[in-house]
């Protein structure tokens, strides 16, 4: 299967020249930061406009392996709750981005709930925006898009535990990419007070206690489960460092601190 773009020219430019060159320069880092492997990062998968800075942010950390699996998020109510894709490949303004086929059979493996759907990722933005940063830094990748709608708590830490086992015996590096934004659309000072909140959490690698927290304090992360799927990964793995990259706030972009979102970026080793 060959999955079109679902937003090249509204979240992303079009023209490959000048998408190739906004990634380069959101992900121009500092001659100090040495780009190391790690076991998972956090984007944010909004506009680029907006946290694009955010994501480059992360992607200038990272050495980028040839084996990705993206976790996102289905915003749309159509498709699967677990949804993979595990043959073809995702078409951006700068070619064919292939899907990973064993690794996809393998994660389908170790991960029975996950189901094949198409309609799940056709019209979903929050992986594809991370795949014109993947060709541009690592030509040569092939990735698995993974898609939670709503998943239980325990079906989530189910996930979470079968990926880290996956990640564990592979004989090859393998990057879990997971994306999220933050807290939507409430004032500034509410906005980071509440995303500060969640990002303890992320950086404590507690799955529990950051579901509990957006639950009990309304913070609107639209990306909770696919977090909670990662972080639980990473407590299977041992993973015990977790460092903030960049956070910011739509309004740093727009100036209009009275409804804001959310953006963090984290690199965990």
């Amino acid at each position: 299967m060959l999955r079109l773009p679902a937003v090249s020219g509204r979240f992303y430019p079009s023209d490959p020249t000048e998408l190739k060159a906004l990634i380069r320069e959101y992900t121009r880092a500092d001659k100090t930061v040495i780009r190391a492997l790690a076991k998972a990062c956090l984007a944010p998968h909004a506009g680029y406009v907006y946290s694009g800075q955010v994501a480059g942010a992360v992607y200038a950390r990272i050495a980028l392996p040839k084996k990705i699996l993206i976790l996102g998020v289905r915003h749309y109510p159509r498709g699967e709750n677990a949804a993979i894709l595990s043959s073809g490949a995702w078409r951006t303004p700068l070619g064919d981005a292939p899907i990973d086929e064993p690794l996809a059979e393998a994660l389908r493996a170790a991960c029975p709930l996950l189901r094949e759907d198409s309609v799940a990722h056709s019209s979903e933005h929050s992986l594809e925006v991370q795949v014109p940063f993947l060709q541009v830094l690592r030509p040569e990748f092939a990735f698995v898009p993974v898609a939670l709608g709503s998943v239980r708590f325990e079906d989530l830490v189910a996930l979470g535990e079968a990926m880290g086992r996956l990640l564990a015996t592979s004989a090859e590096e393998i990057l879990l990419l997971t994306t999220s934004d933050l807290n939507h659309y409430e004032n500034e000072a509410a906005t980071r007070l509440k995303d500060h909140k969640a990002i303890d959490r992320i950086l404590a690698l507690d799955a529990r206690g950051l579901y509990d927290t957006c639950r009990n304090d309304q913070i609107s992360m639209c990306g909770l489960g696919p977090t909670v799927v990662m972080l639980t990964a990473l407590q299977s793995l041992g993973s015990t460092r977790a460092e903030l990259v960049r956070y910011g706030t739509s309004g740093d972009v727009s100036g209009d601190f009275s409804a804001v979102v959310g953006y963090a970026g984290i690199v965990f080793r």
